[in-house]
């Protein structure tokens, strides 16, 4: 096993309290306290190089930032795309087969 995969192992794990909560209520939470959602007036997006970069700076510290990455988890499955729950697209596609093998979840929402 490589380091990534524990990596990933251990956000899918941390995901896993998030498993029932449905679907709506995590898109209420995202809207809601999403640091994204209320950027400060007249504030441009985070200048970075990469989306891994874009990611830190753009959900560094976000108290939604569980609860998005479960949502899109949910929602876009592997077919991700963008800065979503703190992780790069290709970050979170590496991530969904561990957070597949965690088990079932609250509904799963439209593909």
């Amino acid at each position: 096993m490589y380091a990534d995969d524990l990596w990933l192992i251990g956000i899918a794990w941390r995901l896993d309290r998030l498993r029932w909560v449905p679907s709506h209520v995590l898109t209420d939470v995202v809207t809601s306290e999403g640091a994204c959602m209320w950027p400060s007036p007249g504030s441009e997006p985070p200048e970075a190089r990469t989306d891994s970069e874009l990611a830190k700076r753009l959900c560094g510290g976000c108290p939604a930032q569980d609860e998005c990455l479960e949502l899109e988890l949910r929602t876009a499955g592997a077919a991700t795309v963008g800065v979503w729950g703190g992780m790069t697209d290709d970050d979170r596609r590496a991530l969904h087969p561990h957070w597949l093998r965690r088990g079932e979840r609250a509904e799963r929402g439209p593909r």
